[in-house]
């Protein structure tokens, strides 16, 4: 299996999971602050919108991208793809410690958000990392597709 194919498959992955935890993170939302006789605001109430945005459709976004102009099996792409994680890894892990906290009472830790603050930069690297290879990609010539892949094209 080439290295652009495992690529097209971990975005798949990366959206699908993100799917999930998403909606698992709705669900615990709804629990969570009813268990607890919350009505406040929380960043609870963002966190499954987050995974759901820049995680799923995120990555069918990128899935789609790489399958059109064959993005993946570079460093730079590569670079990409973990580095976007962990920003939505970290930004909405806080999301949920942050909202967490507010809907117990909690004080929260000068920390929270300057962690968060890092998720988002790691984020804001990953889209860079991103649009310079759609850049880069943009710029070359375009392989001509083999004959037997220009036939399924439409299928």
């Amino acid at each position: 299996m080439s290295a652009s194919r495992v690529s097209l498959r971990a975005s798949y992955y990366a959206a699908h999971t993100y799917m999930i935890v998403g909606v698992v993170s709705g669900l615990f939302y709804r629990e969570f602050t009813k268990a607890h006789d919350f009505t406040g605001d929380t960043q609870l109430a963002v966190t499954h919108t987050h995974l759901l945005t820049l995680g799923m459709l995120g990555f069918l976004i990128v899935l789609g991208l790489d399958r059109l102009f064959q993005l993946s099996g570079t460093k730079l792409y590569t670079a990409f793809f973990w580095i976007y994680n962990a920003g939505i890894a970290v930004s909405v892990g806080m999301m949920g410690v942050h909202g967490c906290l507010t809907v117990l009472g909690d004080p929260v830790p000068e920390a929270v958000p300057l962690v968060a603050g890092l998720g988002h930069i790691l984020l804001t690297v990953g889209l860079v990392l991103l649009f310079v290879r759609l850049g880069r990609r943009l710029k070359a010539p375009t392989p001509e597709r083999p004959a037997a892949e220009r036939s399924t094209a439409g299928t």
